[in-house]
C-alpha cells in the first residue's frame, strides 16, 4: 500500500505538477507580453470595461455582486471541502476526493506567482468591489471558480442518470462564466485577465483529473 501511495505521489508530480509549471510559464509569458509588445491590446480592451461601466444599473449591480462571490476564495474552498468530503464518504476513494483540491491548489499557486511577477494595473473605471492586494492579471476569482467547477464537471460525468449528469455538468460549467462576466462588469479585471483565469483553472482541473484517471487505470 505504501508503494501505491508513493507511486500516486510520483504520478502527481509528473502528470500534474510538472505540466502545471509549464502552464504557469505560459501564463506569465502572456502577462509580460500584455505589458510589452501587446500593450496596444491592453489599451484597446479598456473599452469593454468602460462600456460595461456605462451600462450599469442597480439590478445588475446586485446580480453581479452575487456572481462575483461565487469565485471568492473562502467560498470556493468551502464548496471544495464539502464536495470532496462527501465524495470521500460515499466512495472511499481518496484520489477521487483530491481532484478538486489539487486543481484549486495548482491554479492558486500559478495565480499568486503570476500576479506578483506581472503586477498589472486594474481597469481605469470605477470598481464596485474592494481591490484585493493582488494585481489584475490573471483573475483569481475566475481562476479559482474555473478550477473548482470544471473539476466538478469532470467528476459529474460519472453520474449514471443522464439528465442529472448533464444538468450538473452544464451548471458547473456556467459558474465560472458568470464569475468572469461579473468581474468584468464590476471593473475588477480586463478581458485578458479573466481569459487567463479561465485558462489557468480549466487546464489545472484537466491535469488533476488526468492524474486521477491514470492512477485508477494503473490498478
Amino acid at each position: 500500500m505504501d508503494r501505491v501511495h508513493r507511486q500516486d505521489g510520483v504520478d502527481l508530480l509528473t502528470r500534474a505538477v510538472a505540466p502545471g509549471v509549464a502552464l504557469g510559464g505560459l501564463i506569465i509569458g502572456i502577462g509580460f507580453a500584455l505589458k510589452g509588445p501587446l500593450d496596444g491590446l491592453s489599451h484597446a480592451e479598456e473599452s469593454v470595461n468602460k462600456d460595461l461601466a456605462g451600462d450599469r444599473n442597480g439590478t445588475w449591480n446586485t446580480i453581479t455582486a452575487i456572481w462575483s462571490q461565487i469565485g471568492n476564495t473562502a467560498g470556493v474552498i468551502a464548496v471544495c471541502i464539502v464536495v470532496s468530503s462527501l465524495l470521500l464518504w460515499r466512495t472511499r476513494d481518496l484520489r477521487l476526493a483530491l481532484v478538486a483540491p489539487v486543481a484549486i491548489a495548482m491554479q492558486g499557486l500559478i495565480f499568486l506567482i503570476t500576479a506578483k511577477l506581472v503586477d498589472r494595473d486594474r481597469p481605469q473605471v470605477e470598481r464596485l468591489d474592494p481591490s484585493p492586494p493582488t494585481a489584475s492579471y490573471p483573475s483569481g476569482h475566475t481562476g479559482a471558480s474555473t478550477g473548482l467547477y470544471v473539476a466538478l464537471a469532470l467528476l459529474a460525468l460519472r453520474i449514471e442518470r443522464t439528465w442529472l449528469r448533464w444538468t450538473t455538468v452544464i451548471l458547473c460549467l456556467a459558474m465560472p462564466l458568470l464569475v468572469a462576466f461579473a468581474r468584468l462588469y464590476r471593473g475588477m479585471h480586463h478581458v485578458t485577465d479573466v481569459s487567463a483565469g479561465i485558462l489557468n483553472g480549466a487546464i489545472c482541473a484537466l491535469l488533476a483529473y488526468a492524474w486521477y484517471s491514470h492512477c485508477t487505470n494503473r490498478r
